[in-house]
Formats: structure tokens, C-alpha cells, sequence
């Protein structure tokens, strides 16, 4: 009985989990260059059940059970959002479609190599700097001008540029009054060229970046490599790049979340009634 307890308890923690993944993903659907999150849930190791005798020969085999299930992590899915366009100078949106010999890529970002290994596509990202001078990367490109003339990111990290120094605009100059080229190089309205490079960063394997907050994050695995190819990555300014929140999926997965923990809280409150019971009727000494 007290395993049925358990096997409810950490359905309904997991179904939470779940739960609020899905509630950040609809809270974040207008956050430019959002990605969402999806909880993977999984069972605890298996265990061997015997049914035990006096003798230890006597015992036999009954099978394997699985006592709980719990929300092992979250993955985000990094595929390519809607771009709209917003006419403002300030704004820049990544399209990258990044393609490898003898994939073929789903929508979701993941294709299946010959020797049946899943295997990711490689995304582009804004490369910035955080307030501790860190590398972190990021698809949100509503950026704005300090009072330093330092390009930033609407949490306040710098834009980095081609030498991996953060961008300063030329004293005077607004960002207005500059245009990004398709080799992603800012030019003034008579086209003249500042020097500065946005530096777009390739990830082979996106699963092996973690999120950090405010749509920066975390290279934890694997290598980030300068992008110079402009056929595969384009970056243009006056566009967001939207969240890639799929909102009828996210309504069937809250409803779904919510209905699984219902009927995990009926199960638990089944057991406390029949525990109670056992414990004031059953037990009781006459």
C-alpha cells in the first residue's frame, strides 16, 4: 500500500514540474528568441520483487516493479522561430538553416545518421558577454545603446563583435543611423564602414547549452566556432526572431499535466483515507 502512496506522491511533484514548464513556455510565447522548454519525465530504477518463505531457496521470482516516476530535466528546443518584421534599427533576427552531409532534419532539429544515432542540428547564435566578463549566447537580438555607446542585449550583456571584444559605436554615431550588411558588418548611412563585425556563433550540438535566464546561455559541452558563411545564416536588422512556442501544443499539455496530477491526488487521497481507516477501525482494541 505504502508503494502505491509513493508511486502517487511522485506523480503529482512530476506532473508539477510539468506543469510549470509549460505555464514559463505560455508566459514567455511573446519573448523574442524565446526556446522552449519541455520536461523529460522517466521511472526510477527498476526493483526485484520475491515472494520470501522461511527458507531462503523457498523464494521465488515475482518480477520487476518501478516504485516512482520523476522529471528528470528539462530539454529546450532550439529549431527556428517566425521572424516578423518591426522596421526598427535596433532589433536583429538570426534565420539559420545549417545543414549537414547526409542529414535529413526534422522540424523538431533532430535526424536520425545511418548508424541510427540522433543527432541535432547545429543552431547560430548572437555571442555576448555577461556582467563577469563570461561568453554566453543568446537568439533574443532586441538590442539598445548604453551611455557608453556599448551595444547590449535587453538584460544588459554586450554584444561582442568578430574579435571578441564588445561593440562600441564611433562617438556620434546612432545606431539608427547604421546598417548591417550581409556579411553582418555595420556601415553608416553613406557607407562607410566602422570596423565592426557582429560575431554569430555556431553550436554544433545545441543540447549541450544550459539556460541561464534572461534568453542567455551556458556552453557546457562541446566547441562554439566564429560563423563566416552567409548562405546558411542570415541576420537581419529591422526583425525579431519570435519564440518558437508552439501554442496549441502547450494548451493539450497543460490540460494533459493538470488531469494526470487530478487523478494523482485522488490516488494519494484514496490511500490516506484507507490508512486512516485501518489505523482508527481496524487496529482498534475492543
Amino acid at each position: 500500500m505504502i508503494r502505491g502512496l509513493y508511486s502517487a506522491a511522485s506523480g503529482l511533484i512530476s506532473q508539477q514540474r510539468r506543469h510549470d514548464t509549460v505555464t514559463n513556455n505560455i508566459a514567455n510565447i511573446e519573448t523574442a528568441g524565446y526556446k522552449q522548454n519541455t520536461t523529460a519525465l522517466r521511472s526510477f530504477n527498476e526493483m526485484l520483487l520475491q515472494m520470501t518463505g522461511v527458507e531462503s531457496n523457498e523464494r521465488k521470482t515475482i518480477g520487476t516493479w518501478t516504485g516512482a516516476v520523476f522529471a528528470e530535466e528539462s530539454l529546450t528546443y532550439h529549431s527556428q522561430g517566425d521572424v516578423i518584421q518591426t522596421n526598427n534599427a535596433n532589433d536583429f533576427a538570426i534565420i539559420s538553416n545549417i545543414l549537414v552531409d547526409g542529414l535529413n532534419f526534422e522540424q523538431s532539429g533532430k535526424a536520425i545518421s545511418q548508424d541510427g544515432e540522433v543527432v541535432f542540428q547545429p543552431q547560430a547564435y548572437f555571442t555576448v558577454q555577461n556582467g563577469a566578463g563570461e561568453m554566453r549566447y543568446s537568439r533574443g537580438g532586441q538590442f539598445s545603446v548604453d551611455s557608453q555607446g556599448n551595444l547590449i542585449t535587453n538584460n544588459g550583456a554586450r554584444v561582442l563583435a568578430t574579435n571578441n571584444q564588445p561593440i562600441v559605436l564611433p562617438a556620434g554615431v546612432s545606431i539608427n543611423d547604421l546598417t548591417l550588411t550581409a556579411d553582418r558588418r555595420l556601415v553608416t548611412s553613406n557607407g562607410e564602414d566602422t570596423g565592426i563585425q557582429l560575431l554569430i556563433s555556431q553550436i554544433d550540438n545545441p543540447n549541450g547549452l544550459v539556460r541561464e535566464g534572461d534568453g542567455n546561455f551556458k556552453l557546457v559541452a562541446g566547441n562554439a566556432e566564429a560563423i563566416v558563411d552567409t548562405a546558411q545564416v542570415e541576420v537581419r536588422q529591422g526583425y525579431i526572431e519570435r519564440s518558437n512556442v508552439d501554442m496549441a501544443q502547450a494548451s493539450v499539455d497543460l490540460m494533459a499535466a493538470a488531469r494526470a496530477y487530478e487523478a494523482n491526488q485522488k490516488i494519494v487521497q484514496y490511500f490516506d483515507q484507507t490508512l486512516q481507516k485501518t489505523a482508527n477501525e481496524i487496529g482498534r482494541v475492543q
